[in-house]
């Protein structure tokens, strides 16, 4: 049995849906050569590589809910793709090669922008740095980051309820969305595309949407939350002993600029050796190496210096008190964007040091640096001499613990030991009262670790939830749940 058969008994992708599938988006753009379909069907990492009879590139939302017509009365599956950058194997097919791949990237237009209500409603192919420069064309920022936003799309963000570098003062995705226009399974479209802060009339729709991994509908577009552009802004980057010392030093920063604390990232150095090493033009912010580093960044409401004035404020004060070794206030937008160029190459740097095992977890925030400790001894145990660079979000408690193989070992033993030292770590996560999953979803990579770690109440709610939106489950079968 191949693994889509365990989720559903579905149909088969005949040459008769193949050309109505064409006329419905054109010749060029349904893709069943395997050369054009490459891109579509391998995920950046290479930990999944599907196959599929067909990939439709629809250009509006009507031929998206033609599309899904079609496949819902044949019970074909589909797995909707926006960027294709994903972490958790969402967006990519099954390698039986029996599910039909939707990619949004063509619907990818900015259909309004409303300055003065601060909000935007763009389409769901709109890549994410398409979307902050219609922003700041209209003199408001979108507030999402992410190190991807040359290429994931919004529909990408929504689906997976993106987190960043902003949740800190912004919020994550579903923060920053307003309202929703979604094809569901059966090819009817949900219009819910307004620009409202306000709307206490029942079950909030959009929020099911919102996380669900393209398991309940196809986003098409969103009306999305645009706040003020920052005046100015200060960056630093702050050398620490040890990482129990960063909780201390986000109080400050908190305590000093209150929702002007827009970053408080930490790194350990063996982050800063990764990049220094494989990313060009890159450098140590320092001229001596130590063991952890926090980039902070605050922003202002106007260019009379108080954001760098609250930075030197922080930094005096943690000097002070112990906090700190050193630390680097960037004199210039460049030296800013060199700071962030460090956190932000992380995961590009990671590929050439061989295998690497992921993780996306929260802990409470005054637990991290507890986490860390244990975390770290459970890998020691299982892989000894394998190296973890855990990294993240401080002040959502969001820790991207990534694990690369040891110096010299084998790549595919290593990732041998991948479920192994996931039970472990999600155990420790469990234990403190956290979440196996902070912001990339759950995907096919976390699919069996949420059945062990979800409450069995929860586990039922959302697969009735799942059989209202999708009765057929052809709807990315076999991600999620």
């Amino acid at each position: 049995m191949s693994e889509l058969a365990r989720f559903g008994d579905y149909g088969s992708v005949t040459p008769e849906h193949i050309a109505r599938f064409r006329a419905i988006v054109g010749p060029e753009h349904a893709l069943v050569d395997p050369d054009q379909q490459l891109p579509y069907l391998r995920e950046w990492r290479d930990m999944y590589f599907g196959r599929s009879p067909v990939v439709l590139r629809p250009a509006n939302t009507a031929e998206v809910s033609e599309i899904m017509k079609i496949a819902n009365a044949a019970r074909i599956p589909v797995v909707p793709q926006a960027g294709n950058t994903g972490l958790v194997g969402a967006q990519i097919p099954h390698e039986d090669g029996r599910e039909i791949v939707v990619t949004v990237e063509r619907l990818n237009r900015v259909r309004a922008v409303d300055a003065a209500g601060y909000t935007m409603t763009v389409e769901a192919g709109l890549t994410l740095a398409e979307a902050q420069a219609a922003a700041d064309k209209a003199g408001r920022l979108f507030p999402l980051s992410l190190p991807s936003e040359g290429s994931c799309r919004i529909g990408g963000n929504i689906g997976s309820n993106a987190g960043g570098v902003g949740v800190l003062a912004y919020g994550n995705t579903r923060s920053l969305v307003l309202g929703l226009e979604a094809v569901l399974a059966d090819g009817r479209v949900l219009n819910g595309l307004k620009a409202l802060k306000k709307d206490n009339t029942g079950y909030d729709l959009k929020d099911l949407l919102i996380g669900s991994e393209g398991t309940l509908g196809i986003v098409t577009a969103a009306v999305l939350r645009l706040v003020p552009r920052p005046a100015e802004k200060a960056t630093a980057i702050v050398a620490l002993a040890e990482i129990a010392q960063a909780l201390d030093l986000f109080a400050l920063a908190q305590d000093a600029a209150g929702r002007g604390l827009t970053a408080f990232e930490f790194i350990p150095r063996i982050c800063i050796e990764f990049v220094t090493r494989h990313v060009p033009a890159t450098r140590d912010p320092f001229p001596s190496a130590h063991p952890w580093y926090v980039l902070v960044e605050i922003s202002g409401a106007k260019t009379d210096g108080t954001a760098t004035r609250e930075m030197e404020g922080v930094l005096t004060e943690a000097a002070e008190l112990g906090l700190m070794r050193d630390a680097v206030i960037a004199a210039s937008l460049q030296q800013a964007r060199d700071v962030w160029r460090l956190r932000e190459a992380i995961s590009e740097a990671q590929k050439p040091e061989g295998g690497n095992i992921k993780h996306d977890v929260s802990v409470p925030i005054a637990r991290i640096a507890e986490f860390i400790a244990r975390a770290n001894a459970e890998v020691a145990r299982i892989a000894p001499g394998a190296r973890p660079l855990p990294l993240g979000h401080f002040g959502d408690g969001n820790v991207h613990y990534n694990v690369s193989q040891p110096v010299g070992g084998s790549r595919d033993a290593f990732m041998a030991l991948g479920p192994e030292i996931s039970r472990c770590v999600h155990a420790i996560v469990v234990e403190m009262d956290g979440s196996i999953s902070a912001e990339h979803g759950i995907g096919r990579v976390r699919r069996g670790e949420l059945a062990r770690t979800k409450d069995a109440l929860d586990l039922e709610l959302m697969r009735k939830i799942k059989a209202v939106f999708d009765p057929n489950g052809i709807l990315n079968p076999g991600k999620l749940l």
